[in-house]
């Protein structure tokens, strides 16, 4: 009998050409299933079909859903990819598996206070500003090297970098600058690459790649 392909089957099998051609292992890369703004009954198929990786936005949003959804699938993984507020720092700890936007130093306080309150570490990468863009959030790259500092002070486990390049340019040069510094500054971790360029970004050594609309259709349509 012939089964039709769903969309996570087909990402699967552009990441593991991708890999390929890079000559990675495929199971080096994580997708993470990009589920902000989709409900329960939308995040369900994908992990009737495995996937155990999943991206939100808002702290507020994912309190809502991820519960009870773990409850059912107590081996998720939910990573927070949006910013985050400083005041919501216990609430992230506490929720979250990995944080993806530590980007500032009042969030390093903020989240190594909060870590230490719940006595939970939860890992972090560091959100840089590789295309010098404000309104995206992210480190400038010159103040990279005391942010990580201050996170190893504050007993954060930072365990890479993540970038968001521009739009509408081509991606491959800021995935190239993001890979450099995890390199140089020692650490393995590299979330880079979304549903239009997560191609290229594994070819360039993405281990977490965070897919949504590829996976969900477009925002807000089910």
């Amino acid at each position: 009998m012939e089964t039709t392909a769903t969309p996570l089957d087909e990402i699967h099998g552009q990441i593991a050409a991708a890999a390929k051609l890079a000559q990675r292992k495929v199971e080096d890369v994580t997708l993470i299933a990009v589920s902000k703004t989709h409900p329960p009954e939308a995040i369900l198929p994908l992990l009737e079909q495995g996937q155990r990786a999943f991206g939100e936005n808002r702290v507020q949003e994912a309190q809502g859903k991820w519960p009870a959804l773990k409850e059912q699938y107590p081996d998720t993984e939910v990573h927070l990819i949006g910013q985050l507020q400083s005041n919501k720092a216990d609430d992230a700890v506490a929720l979250f598996d990995c944080i993806h936007s530590l980007d500032r130093p009042s969030l390093v306080k903020a989240l190594g206070k909060a870590m230490d309150k719940a006595d939970r570490r939860v890992p972090c990468f560091v959100q840089v500003d590789v295309g010098e863009e404000d309104q995206k959030g992210g480190c400038a790259i010159g103040d990279l090297p005391a942010l990580l500092k201050q996170a190893e002070d504050a007993g954060i486990p930072v365990v890479g970098l993540m970038c968001i390049p521009p739009l509408k340019i081509e991606p491959a040069p800021f995935f190239a600058l993001l890979d450099k510094l995890v390199t140089d500054h020692g650490l393995a971790g590299r979330s880079m690459g979304m549903s239009s360029d997560f191609k290229t970004a594994v070819m360039m050594g993405a281990t977490h790649i965070r897919v949504g609309t590829a996976l969900f259709g477009k925002r807000g349509s089910h």
